[in-house]
């Protein structure tokens, strides 16, 4: 945990002036947690002991503008207030917890208020992303008597949950149950599209669920005469801080599911090019309907990795596969195995390679990206540093088929080459001249088909596929989980490497399986065994007890 930084030192204990003696009275008169949003012109919170906010927030979203809007908010209403923040260890690995308390001044004197959160002691949890509402459960600043918890639903994925092979995402179905055991109460819902739906950041999102909660004694209006005195970005500020008010007064919680969602666009009537019109038609034509989205979807990434005749050349393939599954009642089971092939198809033939890794970050999108995620302004320079690390072998897979092949039969040409080209290089892509290195790499695109990298791709990609479309008539069920054992190719460099070198051992394992009436099932379990750990251990011992069947 970084050191403790409070953030506004320059004004520790600011105190306004005390409110006249019958304004006194009325506070000290008042017992209690929450308080109701239409009596807040009328009632606040004891004098005695002061009102505590947590706010945790990661770099980026907008935590420090929140606590100085409720800073500002508490002492524009005659409260001495403070504030002080804990900065996490890394962006994506610890949030930043902000605390704020918040006390009317008794008899002229400023109250000496706490530096940190302490455990069972906090009224208000503000979490700017889900697991964090999480992590302020375990760190016990959440107790059923007293808080409440105001947390968007979204998640940012932390990199523990990046770099597992498979499925690392922590659920966030625990957070919420662990969140209705040990909160008072809970408004939970997504803060951030609806913060991105209005033209502003989570913060103003976050603020305008914190006003609909009703845990301050303060009336709307003082809210948003805040963001108001705030200046610049007010007017998109107030159109999400009045979205998420309307929200949390009407639907205060998300049904959260386990995984996200997926959305499949619908295939148009026109996509508004010639040539895009004619793959749109060829995939209402050629397929089943409920292959329709994943067929659209894998054509727009095909068409954005390498051209029209490429996505032509997908729906080729897949017409092929088509008319096998119907021959082997693909129909009766929901054309499974199409909608399979439809998807890992896709990702086969959009493999990444050094064209493309070129390709994505020398786009203009990108830049934009990275401007809007640092909060960039208009006339301030932003400088990307990458970090990359090619070896001989992805120069190799770049060069025409018999030159990459040429080389790579000379073992101590390659070795000698790959002792200049392997190591690690920080890249700005932001100056004139790295910036043109990888956009002329970029636009080797069109000599792509000619690679050897292509080759080996396309030669991997046929095998699977036979292996997968010869299962159909003997074991239907077991040709699927063949398609969908694609998903363990992933990455680049050394990481597709292991990828792929634990997807030819699974399907390695599909002699063993093809007559089993369970084979579906012990295929899905190698997978999942692929996925567990980085270096194979599991997928280890499943084929051993695949051997044994």
């Amino acid at each position: 945990m970084g050191p403790l930084r409070p953030s506004h030192a320059r004004r520790r204990h600011r105190l306004a002036a005390a409110p006249a003696r019958g304004e006194a009275d009325r506070l000290r008169g008042v017992e209690g947690a929450a308080v109701d949003q239409h009596a807040t012109s009328e009632a606040r919170l004891a004098s005695t002991k002061p009102l505590s906010i947590a706010i945790l927030a990661m770099g980026g979203q907008g935590g420090g503008v929140l606590t100085d809007w409720i800073v500002a908010l508490a002492e524009a209403q005659g409260f001495a207030a403070q504030s002080t923040s804990v900065p996490g260890v890394a962006q994506r690995t610890g949030a930043t917890i902000y605390y704020i308390e918040m006390l009317p001044p008794r008899d002229g004197v400023a109250p000496i208020l706490s530096l940190m959160p302490t455990p069972g002691d906090v009224d208000v949890v503000i979490a700017a992303e889900m697991m964090e509402a999480g992590r302020s459960i375990l760190r016990g600043l959440v107790t059923p008597d007293k808080t409440v918890v105001i947390a968007s639903t979204h998640r940012s994925f932390a990199v523990s949950e990046k770099e597992v092979p498979g499925d690392g995402t922590g659920d966030p179905r625990a957070v919420v149950d662990a969140a209705d055991f040990a909160a008072k109460r809970t408004i939970a819902f997504d803060m951030e599209a609806l913060a991105l739906e209005n033209g502003s950041v989570i913060s103003a999102a976050l603020f305008g669920a914190l006003a609909a909660a009703a845990v301050l004694p303060f009336d709307r209006s003082a809210f948003e005469a805040t963001i108001r005195a705030a200046g610049r970005g007010a007017e998109a500020s107030l159109r999400a801080f009045d979205a998420a008010y309307a929200r949390a007064r009407d639907k205060p919680r998300d049904d959260v599911a386990a995984v996200p969602r997926k959305r499949l666009d619908p295939l148009p009537d026109f996509a508004g090019h010639p040539s895009l019109d004619r793959l749109v038609g060829r995939i209402r034509a050629e397929f089943p309907d409920v292959a329709h989205g994943l067929l659209f979807a894998g054509v727009k990434r095909l068409v954005d990795f390498q051209d029209v005749a490429y996505a032509n050349e997908y729906l080729d393939r897949l017409g092929a596969l088509v008319v096998r599954d119907r021959e082997h009642g693909g129909a009766a089971d929901g054309f499974a195995f199409t909608v399979a092939a439809a998807k890992y198809v896709a990702v086969a033939m959009a493999y990444d390679d050094v064209i493309r890794v070129a390709d994505l970050k020398v786009r203009g999108a990108r830049f934009a990206r990275v401007r809007a995620e640092v909060g960039a302004k208009a006339d301030q320079i932003v400088y990307t540093t990458e970090y990359m690390h090619p070896r001989m072998d992805e120069v190799c897979g770049t060069l025409p088929k018999r030159l990459g092949q040429w080389i790579e039969d000379r073992p101590r040409l390659f070795a000698a080459l790959d002792r200049l080209v392997n190591r690690g290089r920080r890249v700005r892509t932001g100056t004139v001249v790295w910036f043109a290195r990888l956009y002329l790499v970029s636009g080797l695109r069109g000599m792509r088909r000619g690679t050897l990298r292509h080759h080996r791709e396309r030669m991997h990609r046929e095998a699977w596929l036979g292996a997968a479309t010869g299962l159909l008539s003997s074991n239907y069920d077991l040709a699927v989980e063949a398609l969908k054992c694609r998903r363990l190719v992933k990455g680049y460099s050394d990481t597709h490497a292991r990828g792929q070198s634990k997807f030819d051992r699974v399907m390695a394992a599909l002699p063993l399986l093809a007559g089993r009436q369970d084979g579906a099932d012990w295929l899905r379990r190698l997978c999942q065994a692929a996925l567990m750990d980085e270096e194979g251990l599991a997928l280890d011992g499943a084929l051993k007890t695949v051997a044994t069947l």
